[in-house]
């Protein structure tokens, strides 16, 4: 398809494409479909010759896949593996694209702002300079569960000690990961408990998307003003103020200051419902952005695209919601 046709069937759409971040990653990812397209093993050697090392290896191994610097690679092309035979399947073009922290490259990918190899080249060094700018075990993450957002950041600022605690997703409503140095976060999981809350400790080893990540952003703004960088194709919608980029240097600030602002994750969904969008493809490993979509009150249907089954029930469901077939 070419650019001017993925432009005009997506004008035609209720459907929007989004793309997972780290975290969805798993052992044996896309094996399934691996063995019926060719082009899920094409996209993993077209990026793997790019980075230099074997994404396919460690996606299938395990062997590094939590380690950042090699996570991110393998996530995104994942993602454009299960975008590539979408298409192949004569998938709809979705109206609007976005992705959930790293997951905003996929869609970048996607949208055709970027090549692939370009991207997986970019996300490796994101992966390496997050991992490098806090020393190991001293940031961490937290999921705040059952308080709303602004008695998150009260106790935020509220919190103790040495070092920061700050928002660093808001993944939906009562739902908003914090980030910073790990006492501090430590400390407000345990004031959410007593104000009524849940706290979740997650299993990363860097802290993202918060003050802490400033070194790594401004080395990886280097990084990003030496890639070739278009305005996509198709509206992605960025994590940073949930806004559609209208140049290609607002598209770079905005991915610079991804590193150490907050994911605006429930904006972004709210963004897609204004716009009429009915439809929620995850187009990547898991089904967690996909489970997030179906608790939205416009949204009819959410779909994971991760197995073939799963595909197949996307595809024939919104070509039939669509009216693309009877």
């Amino acid at each position: 398809m070419s650019a001017k046709q993925l432009e005009q069937a997506a004008q035609a759409t209720k459907t929007a494409f989004v793309f997972p971040g780290q975290g969805s990653q798993k052992v044996g990812m896309l094996a399934e479909l691996a063995e019926q397209f060719s082009s899920v093993q094409e996209t993993f050697a077209e990026a793997s010759d790019a980075v230099g090392f074997d994404l396919w290896h460690i996606a299938q191994s395990g062997e590094g896949l939590n380690q950042t610097e090699f996570t991110q690679p393998v996530l995104l092309t994942a993602s454009i593996a299960l975008w590539r035979v979408w298409l192949e399947l004569g998938g709809v073009a979705p109206k609007y694209l976005a992705g959930h922290s790293l997951g905003e490259y996929s869609a970048l990918v996607a949208a055709g702002a970027m090549s692939l190899g370009d991207a997986v080249k970019l996300v490796h060094l994101r992966g390496q300079l997050m991992q490098s700018a806090v020393p190991e075990g001293k940031g961490a993450m937290a999921a705040i569960l059952g308080l709303d957002d602004a008695k998150v950041l009260e106790l935020c600022a509220q919190a103790e000690g040495e070092g920061s605690v700050e928002a660093a997703n808001y993944n939906a409503q009562g739902q908003v990961v914090i980030a910073g140095d790990k006492a501090m976060v430590e400390a407000v999981m345990a004031t959410a408990k007593e104000n009524g809350g849940k706290a979740i400790a997650l299993p990363v080893s860097v802290p993202s998307h918060c003050s802490l990540m400033k070194p790594a952003a401004e080395q990886f703004a280097t990084a990003l003003e030496q890639t070739a960088i278009e305005l996509p194709m198709l509206p992605v919608i960025q994590n940073v103020g949930a806004e559609i980029a209208t140049d290609v240097a607002q598209l770079r600030q905005a991915l610079t200051a991804q590193l150490y602002e907050s994911v605006q994750w429930t904006k972004t969904m709210q963004y897609l419902q204004d716009q009429g969008i009915q439809y929620i493809a995850e187009c990547g490993p898991g089904n967690v952005l996909a489970n997030l979509a179906k608790r939205l009150p416009n949204i009819e249907k959410a779909f994971p695209l991760d197995s073939k089954g799963r595909m197949e029930d996307a595809l024939n469901a919104i070509l039939v919601a669509e009216g693309k077939i009877a």
